[in-house]
């Protein structure tokens, strides 16, 4: 019995540890790191599943049966609005088109609209699958579930349009989690890693690795759970970064790697 107990907490361990290494691919796709331009304070208790700024407001789409809501407030200071889930409701990812917001829930099969501005549910649409991220080309939505490919989506009506692969070469890339889209790229946060992808939305090619590691000291990561959180600053080629349960949300930019 022991050798049988000792074989599957081995197995365990080798599972854990292959679910957390970061992504590899060959040479040919670029290593970005990110570099730390400023911290702002993030809310501790926050579960991030999405996060998006808009203008002057950041948004932010936060997870857990009985704490997921959407928040929306200038970014490093407490939200100026929010609206919560009721039970058994679990948040996802999150994207404001225009004058409406849309946020995933995970295993409810629901994706639900809101009005951007006061945060107010206007309707509940059905969708197959678990919802993970969400971001927003200029005429469609696109939204993962965890697995390595993209579903695009029709902003309105939330029908899906197609899908794609992400990939680099040969190599799928899976656990793809929140999103950010920025003109015709995907940057993808990798579950359980501190590696972003930037995809091509055409093809699924990976055209960068991004390694966000390090943004937390390491008495800070034993409070805090995993990166997952990217919103880029509009009018800029910067970002901001968080996790879930971070106590920082860090303005950074993509530099090359040394």
């Amino acid at each position: 019995m022991r050798i049988l107990v000792s074989i599957f907490l081995a197995l365990v361990t080798a599972l854990t540890a292959c679910a957390a290494s970061a992504p590899r691919a060959d040479g040919s796709v670029p290593r970005l790191r990110a570099d730390v331009l400023a911290t702002l304070p993030h809310d501790t208790s926050a579960f991030t599943e999405g996060l998006e700024l808009d203008g002057g407001t950041l948004y932010e789409g936060t997870g857990m049966v009985g704490s997921s809501e959407v928040r929306a407030g200038p970014p490093g200071a407490a939200p100026a609005v929010r609206a919560a889930l009721p039970d058994p409701l679990f948040g996802e990812g999150i994207t404001v088109v225009g004058t409406k917001l849309w946020q995933l829930t995970w295993q409810n099969g629901v994706a639900i609209e809101r009005d951007a501005h006061t945060l107010t549910e206007l309707r509940r649409v059905p969708y197959e699958g678990e919802g993970w991220g969400l971001c927003h080309q200029r005429d469609r939505l696109v939204m993962s579930n965890g697995s390595s490919r993209l579903t695009f989506r029709d902003p309105v009506t939330f029908a899906p349009l197609g899908t794609v692969t992400v990939h680099a070469g040969n190599q799928t890339f899976d656990q793809l989690n929140e999103l950010e889209c920025v003109g015709g790229d995907v940057y993808a946060n990798v579950w359980q890693t501190d590696t972003i992808l930037r995809i091509d939305a055409a093809s699924g090619e990976v055209e960068a690795l991004i390694d966000a590691s390090g943004l937390l000291t390491d008495a800070q990561r034993q409070q805090a759970d995993v990166l997952n959180g990217i919103a880029a600053v509009p009018g800029t080629d910067e970002f901001l970064l968080t996790g879930k349960y971070w106590p920082s949300l860090f303005r950074v930019k993509f530099v090359a790697t040394s």
